[in-house]
């Protein structure tokens, strides 16, 4: 178990949940509280049992995580590691008063909705782009809603601020899911054993892709037919090859800005203080790293651009 639990933390990114919740406190009275770091420590858990359940949703040889690509960790490692993690989450989330309680549970439970939607796909009257948006809400968007919430709340900060500091946290988690599929493009496939930004972790497109599947023309016909399963890495390196010639990239980078532009207003409105310029450069530096371009001409307005965001 140790073992499983050190692989998947190790293969972790940044640990943005525990980032946020530190950083919120810092809006309020009592940045220093120990509930602090326990709220901040629990949702990282919550996020790393989760990447080992996602293991589990996309089988297979070409897949992501920690433990894609690795024959000794199988699903049943994979789930029994989360479940472990989950129960670590929940022994800290108690200790922080029923009120907190309820507020990871929500969290845990809208995160698993996202899951189960993402698995389902969309629905035949649903766009494909607003489902996506939901399911990057739900998935990473809650949990640093949470971290931004319960660090603002531990603090002692104002009504108005957590709700805030909430608000920005759900619009930095689902930015960070885009950026993460954007430069999923420029990925080396070959050398990151990844899907680079074809597939998030079941199988369901990311935002570049279904902008790319509505362009008109043959190379949208042999995208769509590249990503039909089976799936191997001749078609993955077609599709990427695809993907970096449409303006797909130009498109998800347009819905990045917007979810970015969003997270500055709601900044805005807090006071100016050293805690506030750190989530400006934040949000500045999840911009930033998407710095990969697509070769096709830019165009002033992507297709199929949702307005639900």
């Amino acid at each position: 178990m140790r073992d499983a639990v050190v692989a998947i933390s190790e293969a972790g990114s940044m640990p943005l949940r525990a980032l946020v919740t530190v950083l919120a406190a810092q809006l309020g009275p009592n940045p220093d509280t120990w509930q602090v770091t326990v709220a901040g420590a629990t949702l990282e858990l919550i996020h790393q049992a989760a990447l080992c359940h996602n293991n589990v949703a996309q089988p297979g040889e070409v897949r992501r995580g920690a433990f894609g690509g690795n024959a000794h960790w199988n699903n049943n490692i994979a789930i029994l590691t989360g479940d472990y993690q989950f129960a670590m989450a929940s022994r800290l989330g108690s200790r922080l008063g029923p009120i907190a309680f309820r507020v990871i549970a929500e969290t845990f439970a809208e995160l698993v909705t996202g899951h189960m939607y993402e698995i389902r796909g969309a629905a035949p009257d649903v766009d494909s782009i607003a489902h996506y948006l939901q399911t990057a809400s739900q998935k990473r968007g809650a949990l640093v809603a949470a971290a931004g919430h319960l660090g603002a709340t531990f603090a002692g900060a104002t009504d108005e601020t957590i709700l805030r500091l909430t608000r920005l946290g759900r619009l930095i988690g689902t930015a960070s899911q885009i950026a993460d599929d954007i430069m999923g493009i420029a990925n080396d496939f070959d050398k990151s054993g990844d899907v680079p930004g074809i597939h998030r972790w079941n199988g369901e497109h990311t935002l570049p892709v279904l902008y790319a599947l509505r362009e008109p023309g043959p190379n949208a016909d042999r995208l769509r037919k590249s990503l039909a399963d089976p799936i191997d890495e001749d078609k993955i390196a077609e599709a990427i090859t695809l993907l970096r010639c449409s303006t797909a990239v130009l498109a998800a980078n347009d819905v990045l800005a917007s979810y970015a532009a969003q997270a500055r207003e709601e900044l805005a409105g807090l006071p100016a203080c050293a805690a506030r310029q750190a989530f400006f450069e934040l949000i500045d530096s999840t911009i930033s790293r998407c710095t990969y371009h697509s070769a096709a001409t830019p165009r002033e307005s992507p297709p199929g651009r949702s307005g639900n965001h």
